[in-house]
This record gives C-alpha cells, structure tokens and sequence, in this order.
C-alpha cells in the first residue's frame, strides 16, 4: 500500500505542476490571439506602426509559449496552442501580403507547417477584405495583384492532400479558400465592368457636349 501511495503522489505532484502550466498556456493564447487580431485589424486601418508593435508582442507569447510548453508536447499540440499560433501566422502573413514583402516562410516565424498553412488560408479571407476595401476606390491594380496572391494559396493548399490528423483540418480551410477567392474574382471582374462602362458614357457625353448638343 506504501508503494501504491508513493506513485499516486509523484503522480499528483507532476499533474498538478502540469496544471499551473496549462493555465499559463491558456492565458497566452488569448493575448496570443489577441495581439493577432490587433495586427490585423491595423493592416486593415494602414496603420503600419500599430500592426508591427502587435505582431512583435504576438511573437513574444509565442516564443514564451513554446517555452513552458516544451516540457509537454500535449499540451502543445492542444486545440488553444495550435490556435494562437495559427491567428499569429495570419497577422504575420496578412502584414507581409498587403504591403507587397517577401513572404515569411514557417521557419521565420517559428510556427509548425499546420499553423503555418492555417494562417495562409485565414490571410487569404482577409485579402479579400483588403480587395473590396480598395476597389471602392478604383485601385484596381492594387486588387489585381492580392487577387492573384489568392489564387496562388489555393493553387498551394489544394495539393496538400493528407489526412485531416496531419494537415490540422486543412481540407476546410481550402474549401473556404476557393469560395472567398472566386467571390472576390467575381467582385472584382463587375467592378472593373462598372468603371469601363462609366467612363464609356462619360466619353459619349462628352462628345455630344462638344457637338453642341444640350443633354439636359
């Protein structure tokens, strides 16, 4: 019975420390997250100076997780790890795209190929929130170019075919990737339509007003 008491206690010692650890895990996946978001939404709003504070702050809880997790690789391989660390790799990738950088590869950001992969196809959604921000203004030349980056993901993501226990659920992610992809060629393709066919009846106005005539 002694013996049976010794292992339950080294047990509960080394659960509870694991405890205290997965709380701190918890917490600095929602400032993780947070951060990411902050980064993103400052991408959206051009505000350069924010997005890049936010995303250093992000990369410090990553690496700070990574590090009270090493010890547990369940822990890090849990639903809350893997999704701070894939929202941290959207903002660094939606940051990059957006303002026409190089783009960081899984290594220079320190995340797994599955976080890496998760966060390409979640920045392609915010690309298309970039395109249609844009295009209101005529900047077709700016959406031409985040369009084509899109096409370029999902020709990426849909040669990853593995089983969803490898890729993190990618299947679902490609998925999505396609729809907001074609929606935003679609989008893109009418607007371009619009300004053609506005600046068509602007130039016929023109010379009918040239001409002398009154369309009034």
């Amino acid at each position: 019975m002694d013996q049976l008491d010794i292992i339950g206690d080294r047990i509960r010692a080394e659960w509870e420390e694991k405890n205290i650890i997965r709380d701190q895990a918890l917490k600095l996946s929602r400032e993780i997250i947070r951060n990411s978001s902050r980064a993103i939404r400052a991408v959206h709003r051009e505000e350069n100076e924010k997005a890049e504070e936010e995303i250093k702050a992000a990369r410090q809880g990553c690496e700070k997780l990574e590090e009270i997790l090493n010890p547990y690789p369940d822990l890090m391989a849990a639903g809350y790890s893997r999704d701070a660390l894939k929202e941290y790799a959207e903002a660094c990738l939606t940051y990059a795209l957006v303002q026409d950088q190089p783009l960081p590869a899984p290594e220079d950001l320190g995340v797994s190929f599955q976080a890496y992969l998760g966060g390409l196809g979640e920045a392609a959604g915010e690309l298309r929130r970039r395109v249609m921000d844009i295009i209101r203004h005529g900047e077709t030349g700016e959406a031409d170019r985040l369009l084509d980056w899109m096409d370029e993901i999902y020709g990426l993501l849909v040669t990853m075919d593995f089983p969803d226990a490898i890729t993190g659920n990618l299947r679902r992610t490609t998925d999505l990737v396609r729809g907001v992809t074609e929606r935003t060629r679609g989008d893109l393709t009418t607007n371009i339509q619009q300004q053609k066919l506005r600046s068509a009846l602007q130039s016929v106005e023109e010379k009918l007003q040239k001409s002398g005539l009154d369309l009034s």
